[in-house]
């Protein structure tokens, strides 16, 4: 008997970095489509910038989706450019920010289907506690 897969989870996805750049974190939340926790990902991530704290949070999300085997992610983040530039909406200017999107457009199409959208914040408050708490050492 293998492990079992997962086809579809729902991913929120949070970064955060006081000072910008500075000390940063990500918060990830996975789960089912019964809204059932999955895996849930809280780690420092060293000295960043918000953005690329947001896109290490979808990094970070997108391989453990593959890893669980989903075939479909639905991702949901609060970073309204981060949502943009893996739309295609907005161009990514910031060179730091260029191979995070390439390796993220790349996760992206290892899956059969790939969706992405802005939540307001208040809907991403658990990822958002996840961050906090790894950059708050607890």
């Amino acid at each position: 008997m293998g492990k079992t897969l997962i086809n579809k989870l729902i991913i929120n996805v949070d970064g955060a970095s006081r000072g910008n750049p500075g000390p940063a974190s990500i918060g990830v939340i996975l789960k089912d489509e019964n809204k059932q926790m999955v895996a849930e990902i809280a780690e420092k991530i060293g000295r960043t910038t918000n953005n690329q704290a947001e896109y290490r949070a979808l990094l970070a999300g997108l391989k453990k989706a593959l890893s669980l085997g989903a075939q479909e992610v639905v991702v949901n983040s609060d970073s309204e450019l981060l949502v943009r530039q893996m739309l295609g909406i907005y161009r990514v200017k910031k060179e730091e920010l260029k191979p995070l999107h390439a390796e993220a457009v790349k996760l992206a199409g290892s899956f059969k289907s790939f969706k992405i959208g802005s939540i307001p914040r208040e809907l991403n408050r658990e990822a958002d506690k996840l961050a906090n708490k790894a950059l708050d050492g607890a």
